[in-house]
């Protein structure tokens, strides 16, 4: 059984309270949305880039949590999570172990990659941290990056090395994993190893049917050999992947976070922006942001605003489409 433990710090209950967030939190900051004719699809008329928060460091892993009223996101540089909802944004987890990635399993519960502590966790209704992974084959991951929970209660993460390369972002070591994977737990406790070619795998989204996994590859910025790319795998019976092939190169910055909508559109974090493409790879444009986009999420009550962690900044837009998942 998975080890069970109690944070050091939670701040979670006192926020249960707070309302549910409506569309029209106001913004710091908001700017008229210059956008790539081809955005009109999927944005609102007369959408705009809103500014909702700004003090962060490195502001990643967005997720919408429906029974706190707002979004949950991970400022991995200052190890803290932080809870932005009707009030204002407060700490909702300090220290953190610089989480980085966070999703929700198929009964709400938060599901977190820790870079420092080099492992998955969810929080559990009374807030203690249950421990969901954190070695492989008998050695201790990398650092987990980034997570889905698909409908059959597995979840998928990727384990790159980012949290133990840049003291800023977790503990400086030498990976003791062969590779840098991503990985699939299933519902039973099983770690498997899915995909093994990537120099550093890093978001992570399904398309809405579930039959398909595209996976960030970006190791671009580290060194020549890097690739800056979007991959796409079939999904097959027990998890397994094949047909892997690029989806998408990118040529400005790397591609970070992934999600789709309901339509099977796939959205990235990419170096100025969020660059969105039509299932068969047609680029449609960029929601541009101040400098590099690190991660995205969709979310408020329907499903339509677009969250994107832009450095130290938190953003949002309005869509005239819903994100997988909120139908």
């Amino acid at each position: 059984m998975p080890d069970a433990i109690h944070p050091q710090s939670l701040h979670r209950r006192a926020l249960l309270g707070w309302g549910v967030l409506a569309l029209g939190l106001r913004p710091l900051r908001a700017e008229t949305l210059a956008a790539d004719a081809g955005l009109a699809e999927v944005l609102a008329p007369g959408a705009r880039v809103e500014t909702l928060y700004e003090g962060g460091r490195w502001c990643e892993g967005p997720v919408w949590v429906a029974r706190l009223g707002g979004l949950v996101f991970s400022d991995v540089r200052s190890d803290r999570m932080l809870l932005l909802a009707e009030g204002g944004t407060r700490v909702f987890r300090e220290p953190s172990a610089n989480a980085n990635g966070n999703t929700l399993d198929r009964q709400g519960r938060l599901i977190t990659c820790e870079h420092r502590n080099h492992r998955v966790v969810r929080e559990e209704p009374d807030g203690r941290l249950t421990v969901l992974a954190n070695s492989f084959e008998g050695r201790p991951l990398n650092s987990p990056n980034d997570v889905v929970v698909t409908r059959d209660g597995a979840i998928w993460f990727t384990d790159p090395t980012y949290g133990i390369d840049n003291r800023k972002e977790g503990t400086l070591r030498r990976s003791e994993q062969r590779g840098r994977f991503v990985f699939r737990l299933d519902p039973g406790g099983r770690l498997d190893a899915v995909a093994d070619g990537f120099m550093q795998p890093n978001g992570l989204a399904f398309s809405p049917d579930e039959r398909m996994l595209y996976v960030s590859e970006s190791s671009g910025n580290q060194n020549p050999g890097g690739r800056s790319e979007i991959r796409a795998f079939d999904v097959g019976e027990g998890g397994r992947l094949n047909r892997e092939r690029v989806f998408a190169t990118i040529t400005n910055g790397v591609p970070d976070g992934l999600k789709t909508d309901e339509q099977g559109r796939v959205f990235a974090g990419i170096g100025d922006g969020a660059q969105v493409w039509r299932p068969d790879g047609a680029v449609l444009g960029t929601i541009p942001t101040p400098g590099p986009c690190a991660n995205i999420a969709f979310g408020g009550p329907d499903g339509r605003r677009l969250f994107l962690c832009a450095g130290s900044r938190v953003l949002a837009v309005t869509l005239e489409v819903r994100g997988a998942g909120f139908d």
